[in-house]
């Protein structure tokens, strides 16, 4: 994905000589890790109450319109913002070639839009529990891909921290997993839809933060929006907004509201955060979506259906919280990040 300029280098954990050829090419995160922090935990929180939004949706409206109304309100709000920037701001990193930016750019807005016509298909075949659960491959494909393409390290309790969440996420929705095995064949297209927009989420991600090197992360979500748009009009029917009752042209604008919000959230935190503590901070998003599930439940009782939860999954629950913080906040080999509460 990247090319290579090979010269001693520094490991950006621990500053010590490697012996290994540094990327100067490769995108370095700030350092501001405190501020990565905040804002990948801003996307987190946008995202687990997004599929309750688009699940009432799809009853009124077909997801590529969605898709189209929530890319097209996002173009429109943040071209107005980046006006008086002149709408693409440099920023003073290595300059790639034109041709590998252009690739870059093309791969990134590829790969938000399957992410985004996938994920929704995916949506409409099964529950929002079932698809936060399988969506949730795209943050570990994310730290993959932060370790073999961003060469980001992983301590020894970052990896312990990872096993960790996965069999705590596993406990977390012991239930929801046997109602997997046991769906019928016709699910089975979504949960193959829902794989794929994890996939190639993480294709997207990895893209944009290469691209964080030569160009501001509202420039180049500006620019994917813009090309979202003119892939999806085709394929939409906006006029069908005219059939939104009141609930439903609600639920459209808190849609393309969050989809602007947490994808700039998101794209920052890769400009201040390694993308593998990012990765690991979005796997909190199937527990944030329980929690507003069940305050939905409460607040409108028969309309959102919480998840079952058992003593097993309690237990995963704290797993969950534990491996994440390990994965997420460790700074590298003997050093940890101080307390969450003394970063704020």
């Amino acid at each position: 994905m990247q090319s290579e300029i090979h010269m001693p280098g520094l490991s950006p954990e621990t500053g010590v000589e490697t012996g290994r050829p540094a990327q100067s090419t490769l995108h370095r995160a700030s350092g501001r890790w405190r501020l990565g922090f905040a804002l990948a935990l801003c996307t987190a929180l946008l995202w687990s109450v997004l599929p309750l939004a688009l699940k009432d949706l799809l009853r009124q409206m077909d997801a590529s319109t969605i898709t189209w109304y929530r890319l097209s309100v996002s173009a429109v709000l943040l071209a107005a913002w980046l006006a008086p920037k002149g709408f693409v701001v440099r920023k003073g990193g290595a300059a790639a070639g034109t041709r590998r930016i252009a690739a870059l750019m093309a791969l990134a807005a590829l790969g938000l839009c399957a992410n985004y016509i996938l994920y929704l298909m995916g949506l409409d075949r099964l529950t929002p529990g079932a698809a936060q659960v399988l969506i949730q491959l795209g943050p570990m494909f994310m730290v993959m891909g932060g370790v073999l393409v961003f060469r980001e390290k992983l301590a020894l309790p970052q990896k312990a921290g990872v096993a960790v969440f996965v069999l705590g996420l596993l406990l977390f929705f012991n239930l929801r997993l046997g109602d997997l095995a046991s769906m019928p064949h016709a699910y089975a297209g979504g949960l193959a839809l829902i794989v794929a927009a994890a996939f190639v989420w993480a294709v997207y991600s990895m893209a944009q933060k290469q691209l964080l090197v030569s160009y501001s992360s509202s420039s180049i979500m500006l620019a994917i929006y813009v090309f979202a748009c003119a892939v999806f009009l085709p394929l939409s029917a906006p006029l069908d907004v005219l059939r939104l009752d009141a609930v439903g042209i609600g639920l459209l604008a808190f849609g393309a509201l969050n989809t602007l919000a947490a994808y700039g959230c998101f794209a920052e935190s890769l400009n201040h955060w390694e993308a593998s503590r990012v990765g690991a901070v979005l796997t909190i998003v199937p527990l944030l979506t329980l929690f507003a599930q069940w305050a939905g439940n409460l607040l409108f009782p028969g309309h959102v259906e919480s998840e079952p939860l058992n003593a097993a999954g309690a237990a995963g629950a704290a797993m969950v919280v534990v491996g994440s913080l390990l994965a997420s906040l460790w700074r590298g080999a003997g050093k940890s990040q101080p307390p969450i509460a003394k970063s704020q």
